[in-house]
């Protein structure tokens, strides 16, 4: 029988050490779906707990917490040869390894054959800057206690990490910047209907965000870049537009759709790409027929 906890954790332990040289491959994240490709009906939500790691760098204490509790879950001798094996199929994946994976990599085996976590607080790559007196951090940081926000609301969570990090100083109360976050991903989502994102459809995002959220121009600049970070990310259009819509009343979700085809239109023209995704998040956003017809009039869209 599969043990779903040891291979998803496993996959996640896979995607900290190839964060190790700073960046993920193709290959790497090739190399953990088929790891993954062990589970038959892997839950979505398990899914999404091992892409958080995929979706930003994983940092040495953050790895080491991976590792000590991937250590608690390789009970058998099975266990460990599917670990093992897991591991040396990394190198598989790439001509030349950077000798910092291929550091994290042999201390992570050496922590799993040792099978003491304490051992853990002996691995120089793993505990940059401690001392080996020091216990092993495995209650370091853990993203997936943002789980639900990373999959209800990929913007604020991205934002907020952002801000954790020291990248960006804004003075919202949270309940905005979810709000802003959510608004933003659908109109990137808008913006992004087309391959490129114009600098006259970037200018009428911050100028909305400005004048209909009062925000500085640079809280404004900085909701539309982490906006347009995640559609790589595959932004839900459901579950932005639910979400606005549960923190939104009627008329204000349809001066939103109005603030949307003023983006679309902001490059001289709206394409039907445009007018689709229009179309489905007015849906989403419960907004009638007639008040999404009534927006297209307003744009002069025939």
């Amino acid at each position: 029988m599969v043990d779903t906890e040891l291979i998803v954790t496993l996959a996640k332990t896979l995607i900290a050490v190839s964060w190790a040289d700073g960046e993920l491959t193709p290959d790497e994240i090739t190399n953990m779906k088929e790891t993954l490709g062990r589970i038959p009906d892997l839950p979505a939500r398990q899914w999404m707990a091992v892409e958080m790691y995929i979706d930003s760098p994983v940092d040495d204490a953050e790895r080491a917490r991976l590792v000590a509790e991937l250590q608690q879950l390789v009970t058998t001798p099975e266990n460990k040869a599917l670990v093992f094996q897991a591991l040396d199929d990394m190198l598989a994946w790439t001509d030349e390894m950077a000798p910092e994976e291929q550091q994290a990599l042999e201390e992570v085996k050496a922590a799993i054959e040792s099978g003491n976590s304490g051992s853990l607080s002996r691995l120089s790559r793993l505990f940059r800057g401690r001392s080996s007196s020091q216990p092993a951090p495995a209650n370091g940081p853990n993203r997936e206690e943002h789980l639900d926000d990373f999959i209800t609301n990929r913007v604020y969570y991205a934002a907020s990490r952002r801000i954790e990090r020291g990248e960006a100083a804004l003075d919202l109360p949270d309940a905005q910047l979810r709000k802003l976050s959510l608004a933003g991903g659908m109109m990137a989502k808008v913006a992004g209907a087309n391959p490129q994102v114009t600098d006259e459809e970037l200018a009428v995002m911050t100028g909305a965000l400005r004048n209909h959220w009062q925000l500085s121009q640079d809280e404004a600049l900085f909701v539309v870049d982490v906006s347009l970070s995640q559609l790589s990310s595959e932004l839900d259009d459901f579950r932005l537009a639910s979400e606005f819509a549960r923190v939104t009343g009627y008329e204000e979700r349809g001066q939103f759709i109005d603030l949307l085809f003023v983006i679309a239109n902001a490059d001289g023209g709206i394409t039907e790409q445009e007018i689709e995704e229009i179309s489905t998040l007015s849906n989403v956003l419960s907004l009638s027929g007639q008040r999404f017809y009534e927006a297209k009039r307003k744009a002069q869209v025939v």
